[in-house]
């Protein structure tokens, strides 16, 4: 089996895995954060708990009420959704007018609270959440071992960024969200019950960062901290793809995810810093983001 420059293939392709396995999350997150500060123009710290949130969902449907992860996976997005939603319409919604900083200080704060309120009532120590039988084991590929269930994360992230990019870009629903965003006075004389399209845009962001906590629970461990462990790479993501950009977040967020996976392979004590290194080159050269529309 060849090498590239000394690296062994079963090395390169594993990390290249893993790095998809990161992107796979980075998008969806990102791309929450893209659909939420594209219509309500409010920058919500929030999605990282969020994140954590659907995963502590999962891990207590299946513990507490015996619900396991493929009801999970279709449940929790809307219970963590319809949360999201009352903090909207409680809080949020309170914040439009007034600045940026408003809304991240107030979703930071509650990100604060939710991260305490789990820590204080299951610790920091990780809780397990056992792969579903039907995705154990894993395919000898040749060149690597592919985990069946870390295949089932990246086909379902491409599943739910592409179909959520299809309704925004290409449906009449889509067109009446881009249109609120830029007029949302003219948009309501049309009929449209602007505010509600807000709170449900802002529960579906939710929703998305939910879904991606219950992909995540097998992956990883659930514990109070993933979510701050991984948002602010995502906020990175966010800047570099371009703020509110829903094609940006899903292109940049796989694309980086493969970019740190390559670091670690040649160069592992970059990893930790290589997407902030091309944040920092990006907003040099353009300001906007790389998909970002110029003011």
């Amino acid at each position: 089996m060849f090498e590239l420059l000394g690296i062994p293939p079963q090395t390169l392709f594993g990390q290249l895995l893993l790095g998809l396995i990161n992107g796979s999350f980075y998008a969806i997150l990102s791309l929450g954060l893209a659909v939420i500060f594209g219509l309500l123009n409010i920058i919500n710290f929030a999605h990282g708990a969020q994140y954590m949130l659907g995963a502590f969902v999962a891990w207590m449907l299946l513990n507490y009420l015996g619900i396991g992860y493929w009801w999970a996976l279709l449940i929790v997005p809307i219970m963590v959704g319809a949360f999201g939603i009352v903090l909207e319409r409680l809080m949020i919604a309170r914040l439009y007018h007034l600045d940026h900083l408003y809304g991240l200080l107030l979703t930071f704060g509650l990100a604060l609270i939710i991260q305490g309120l789990l820590r204080n009532a299951y610790g920091i120590s990780g809780l397990p959440y056992s792969i579903p039988p039907q995705l154990a084991g894993g395919q000898n590929l040749g060149f690597m071992f592919l985990p069946n269930y870390r295949g089932w994360v990246v086909v379902a992230s491409l599943i739910v960024c592409f179909a959520t990019w299809f309704v925004i870009e290409k449906t009449r629903l889509g067109a009446y969200l881009r249109a609120a965003t830029e007029n949302p006075t003219l948009v309501g004389a049309f009929g449209v019950n602007v505010p509600r399209m807000i709170t449900l845009t802002y529960g579906f962001g939710v929703g998305l960062a939910a879904f991606a906590g219950v992909l995540a629970a097998p992956v990883y461990s659930v514990n109070p901290n993933m979510g701050a462990d991984l948002i602010i790479v995502v906020f990175a993501v966010v800047v570099i793809g371009g703020m509110g950009s829903i094609l940006g977040s899903i292109i940049t967020g796989f694309s980086l995810g493969l970019i740190e996976g390559l670091t670690k392979v040649f160069y592992p004590e970059g990893s930790a810093v290589v997407i902030f290194v091309i944040m920092a080159i990006v907003l040099l050269v353009k300001p906007a983001g790389l998909f970002g529309r110029t003011a």
